[in-house]
């Protein structure tokens, strides 16, 4: 339930079209609601203008599948991250209409049209192993409103395969830069556009990377102004603080 429903339902209350008891039922569960194991904070859209997302890793599949049931009667867009395929077909027995993206490990459940910005994303990456960063960062973006255009493969070792797409990242109004090893991507791309870069270093590389430890590192030691550096493999944050910036 976000700020225009409660707008219309006490609305309806002014105007007879509803008993207060009804409204009462409808928002008896905020501003959370407490499943003994998880506590679903149903007025997050209120405040901050998006609902929960739902992190998987660490849930059993019936856990899950519990928190998206009740989900689904509160007409939200749904996100899960971090899912994997046992918990998918968990979900689908519920909602026919979910989607996963094996490789993003997403499950996206829409209810409502989202009406897509005028502007974009670009999401890129420096190799296609970074692609499982791109994709939960992608599914994050789409479902939150945002138009996103992804730029893959583009990384330091041949950097001419940059400057093809340049055109498509400098058209954005924010860029996200997906990158392990030594994360060089994020700083080149800072020094070629004037929009805001988030930087997602990840955790691929041989073993002095350190699971993505050397490419965050070199991120938050960026010498381009305009990069900002969230955590390791952290698609969803990045994508998520992209769409306030885009909406902006």
């Amino acid at each position: 339930m976000n700020k225009a429903d409660i707008r219309k339902l006490l609305q309806r209350v002014k105007d007879n079209e509803i008993e207060v008891e009804t409204a009462m039922e409808v928002i008896e569960d905020l501003p959370y609601k407490e499943m003994g194991f998880a506590k679903i904070d149903n007025h997050r859209e209120i405040r901050v203008g998006y609902p929960e997302v739902i992190y998987c890793e660490g849930k059993t599949v019936e856990q899950v599948k519990s928190i998206i049931e009740f989900m689904l009667t509160k007409d939200n867009n749904i996100l899960a991250t971090r899912a994997n395929e046992k918990m998918y077909e968990a979900v689908k027995t519920i909602c026919a209409e979910a989607k996963y993206n094996p490789l993003g490990r997403t499950i996206t459940i829409r209810q409502r049209e989202e009406h897509l910005t005028d502007s974009y994303i670009a999401i890129v990456s420096a190799g296609t192993s970074d692609l499982p960063v791109v994709e939960e960062a992608a599914e994050t973006a789409s479902i939150l409103g945002n138009r996103v255009e992804k730029v893959v493969d583009v990384g330091v070792a041949g950097i001419h395969r940059l400057f093809a797409k340049i055109d498509v990242i400098r058209g954005a109004k924010v860029v996200i830069v997906a990158a392990g090893m030594e994360g060089a991507l994020a700083s080149v791309i800072g020094g070629m556009v004037d929009k805001p870069v988030i930087a997602v270093p990840t955790s691929v590389g041989y073993g002095a990377s350190f699971g993505g430890l050397a490419a965050l590192l070199s991120m938050l030691n960026s010498c381009a102004s305009g990069v900002s550096v969230v955590n390791i493999d952290n698609g969803f944050g990045a994508a998520y603080n992209a769409s306030i910036i885009n909406k902006l």
